[in-house]
């Protein structure tokens, strides 16, 4: 069949028989407002109405990259040759919309009608709050930030539980109710956090609710502030939803949906969204994934040590995960600072693999900040070196299209990879080197006889933080900077 052009009516294919039309209903609630629909069930086949072209449109294309799925199967979802849904049977015409009056008085909050749909084996009979979220292909971090930023795009996410089983990343989540958790399951199941990785396998939990004792990496709960964080974590800072002080909307609105699918809009040059990030092998790019959230590429680090950190060690630092533009440490609280990343992709994976981190004797607690970019001081203004400007340095490990450095991101571990070590280097002299700060080093190794690269253990996560902030871009003489990164692997 040859392609429609734009049309607010969705052709939907491959349904299975069993389907309703809540379900098909489901697929479209997070783009907009759905004002019609038909079923041919014996066909296998759905028409459904948008109340706009816009809606449709962005609704093709989230979906066209990977495929929703109704009860396990994926279905296919194209523009209709018809610009409205027209039909004479009357009884179809009535159930359609009865349906979407239940729908839409559920949307609206009400109680009674969420109630008696279920008692009648509608939209979730016998389906609760809770998911269970299963994270295959787990190439990126996945943190709690992480799937509250996508899962909160359907409603209310009260409580987040993370755990490792069976050697899978798995999490329980918590909805404030159970149509957000169904829209959610609909939308999200089969979907990729980042592009080809981080895949989501979501399924409703026997669970009614989650008891969440401490608010730190391994669990949260958004209703309640004082909980202790317990495990040396961070505190966090308090989540306050947009709409502070009302109900939160099960829908997002017109304009939120424009920063939803990752894919959407593939002409942008820049950051997409911080969810939004993997590393094309081939031309070492990064590119944008299906999901997507706030466009800020700057962060407030905070619980610093204010004796010891100093804009140099934030830019190295943080230079791990993406390229660092500009730092600023406050100049009235040294404990926090300021560090703008090349853009909201860097940013995110910086936050995920840095925030809970110890650094010189604290935890550090990194997010973002309400300001989207740092401010350079006045020529005038003397800030004692606070704020540095890094956006034309030499040293950024990401400028060049191509570079290994895309394929060897990984999080803060006690081995160091060693990189551009100049042949008259041994390995007597590299250990002492990074033992020269009173680190302790384990062990040691040339990589395949390379006298060029090496691995390095250090005797803890932190002892090998710091000397990767202390070496990297060391100046051996004669155009040679060590490169310093975390490695994967054991010496």
């Amino acid at each position: 069949r040859l392609p429609c052009s734009p049309s607010r009516v969705l052709h939907v294919r491959h349904i299975p028989r069993d389907v309703t039309e809540e379900e098909v209903i489901s697929l479209g609630l997070p783009f907009g407002r759905v004002t019609n629909i038909l079923m041919l069930k014996g066909r296998g086949q759905a028409f459904l109405e948008m109340a706009s072209e816009e809606a449709a449109v962005t609704m093709v294309n989230y979906y066209s990259p990977a495929a929703p799925h109704l009860h396990s199967q994926p279905v296919y979802i194209q523009y209709s040759s018809h610009r409205e849904i027209n039909t004479d049977n009357l009884s179809n015409q009535a159930r359609a919309q009865a349906v979407l009056h239940t729908v839409s008085a559920m949307q609206a909050g009400s109680p009674t009608a969420a109630n008696a749909f279920a008692a009648e084996g509608g939209l979730f009979p016998g389906q609760g709050s809770v998911l269970w979220i299963i994270v295959e292909n787990l190439f990126y971090p996945v943190t709690i930030e992480v799937l509250h930023q996508v899962f909160s795009r359907f409603g209310y996410v009260l409580k987040i539980v993370i755990f490792s089983k069976n050697d899978q990343f798995q999490a329980l989540l918590q909805y404030a109710d159970p149509m957000s958790a169904y829209h959610a399951k609909i939308a999200l199941n089969g979907q990729s956090i980042y592009t080809t990785c981080c895949t989501l396998h979501i399924d409703f939990s026997k669970l009614n609710s989650l008891t969440v004792k401490y608010n730190n990496a391994k669990s949260r709960d958004f209703t309640r502030f004082d909980l202790p964080f317990g495990d040396s974590q961070p505190p966090m800072e308090p989540y306050v939803p947009a709409d502070s002080g009302k109900k939160p909307s099960l829908l997002m609105s017109s304009d939120a949906i424009n920063t939803l699918p990752g894919l959407l809009f593939p002409a942008f040059s820049g950051p997409l969204g911080v969810l939004a990030v993997t590393t094309s092998v081939v031309s070492g790019q990064m590119t944008p994934g299906i999901l997507s959230v706030p466009r800020n590429s700057v962060l407030l680090v905070s619980n610093l040590n204010p004796e010891v950190i100093t804009p140099h060690g934030l830019f190295i630092l943080f230079g791990v995960y993406g390229d660092v533009h500009r730092v600023k440490i406050m100049f009235k609280k040294k404990e926090n600072a300021l560090v703008q990343m090349a853009d909201a992709t860097q940013a995110q994976l910086a936050i995920s693999n840095l925030n809970g981190q110890r650094l010189y004797g604290r935890v550090l607690h990194a997010t973002f900040s309400k300001h989207l970019m740092i401010q350079l001081p006045h020529e005038r203004q003397d800030d004692e070196g606070l704020t540095k400007d890094y956006s034309n340095s030499p040293f950024h490990r990401f400028k060049k299209p191509g570079s290994k450095n895309f394929q060897n991101v990984f999080p803060p571990s006690d081995t160091l990879h060693l990189s551009n070590i100049p042949p008259s280097v041994t390995a007597d002299d590299l250990k002492n080197l990074f033992a020269s700060t009173g680190s302790t080093v384990n062990a040691f190794r040339f990589l395949q006889n390379n006298s060029k690269t090496a691995l390095i253990q250090m005797g803890s996560v932190e002892e090998a933080v710091h000397a990767l902030i202390e070496f990297h871009n060391y100046d051996f003489g004669e155009n040679h900077h060590l490169g310093v990164s975390f490695s994967k692997s054991t010496v």
